[in-house]
């Protein structure tokens, strides 16, 4: 059944286009949220997990990088995921100040579950577009995540 749409608020009557993008991105994280809670995780954990799937025994600062998280989240993610079972976090040889972080056989075992998960997701955000509308949408959806990620600073930000 589908739900009616929420009221736009008169004040984001000039920004039509990033209401929706704020609807959406609101949908689609708690429809993940729910599918990840089935699995045992935490939002952003699936995203560290796929790093490491992809690579195994990446630093702390390379995942950081990878994901596009804070610091504090990712620590707590680790930690969450390392009491859970699913990675070990150990010092570098090299410097005993970097973590490196391996996953246990119980976090490779993830990677089908998480595959999953993406094409479920996939196949309900695509329910109702056709192929040529789902591909005009990844382009126009990292055309609008490149121009907000490249914007000019204002004025008084940049002196």
């Amino acid at each position: 059944m589908h739900t009616p749409e929420p009221r736009m608020p008169t004040t984001a009557g000039a920004g039509p286009m990033s209401y929706a993008i704020f609807q959406l991105a609101r949908a689609h994280r708690a429809y993940a949220a729910a599918m990840l809670r089935e699995m045992d995780l935490h939002l952003g954990q699936e995203l560290l997990l796929m790093q490491l799937l992809d690579r195994d025994g990446q630093t702390q600062s390379e995942l950081l990088d990878s994901v596009g998280l804070d610091h504090s989240t990712v620590s707590k993610s680790l930690r969450r995921m390392q009491d859970a079972g699913l990675l070990l976090r150990e010092p570098a040889a090299h410097d005993r100040r970097v973590m490196v972080v391996h996953l246990t056989d119980k976090g490779r075992a993830m990677r089908e579950p998480l595959a999953a998960m993406w094409r479920a997701l996939e196949e309900t955000s695509a329910r109702d577009l056709s192929a040529q509308q789902a591909e005009s949408f990844v382009r126009i959806a990292y055309a609008i995540a490149d121009a907000i990620n490249s914007r000019a600073l204002p004025r008084e930000e940049s002196e």
